[in-house]
């Protein structure tokens, strides 16, 4: 092995993970003096379409974001399976202005409400959202949001109309 090549590059990775558990620790005690915020969730008994709209609204009410930010909730679809009823919501988000009260693109953020056929009717609903063209499925109280997620959905949008000639 030649330890002149394979030092420096040591070297570099050790530091390289050094910062990355700096970072670790000061988002840890950072999220420790801010706790990710969630609300009371109804009992699967109590659930209606409507309450199920009202709580999202009260849960995004929780959220940190611009007063700019504009957005409009909806019930989806209904979704039937074999131990749950899953309930489909959208959120659209947009920031018009008073030269472009039409925004030129929107971002969604889509929301699941699962009902338990099995698990007793006093258990509060589960909840799950996930941000359009991303994977990761995010639980309230478990994960904190970020409008930087919105901001790149919408950028994105942008640029790909933007290469696109008619």
């Amino acid at each position: 092995m030649d330890t002149d090549t394979s030092f420096p590059n040591a070297v570099a990775k050790s530091i390289q993970i050094t910062e990355d558990a700096i970072l670790a620790a000061v988002k840890t005690l950072e999220d420790l003096d801010n706790p990710v915020k969630n609300i009371q969730w109804m009992a699967c008994k109590d659930f209606t379409v409507d309450l199920g709209r009202q709580q999202i609204e009260e849960y995004i009410s929780t959220w940190e974001f611009h007063e700019s930010w504009l957005h409009w909730s909806d019930y989806l679809d209904k979704e039937e399976l074999e131990f749950s009823i899953r309930y489909h919501y959208r959120v659209r988000w947009s920031i018009p202005t008073s030269r472009k009260p039409i925004p030129r693109a929107t971002a969604c953020v889509y929301f699941l409400i699962e009902i338990s056929k099995i698990k007793p009717k006093s258990l509060p609903v589960e909840v799950f959202y996930v941000l359009e063209s991303n994977r990761y499925i995010h639980r309230p109280g478990k994960s904190r949001f970020r409008e930087k997620w919105l901001k790149d959905i919408i950028e994105s949008k942008i640029i790909l109309m933007n290469s696109i000639s008619f």
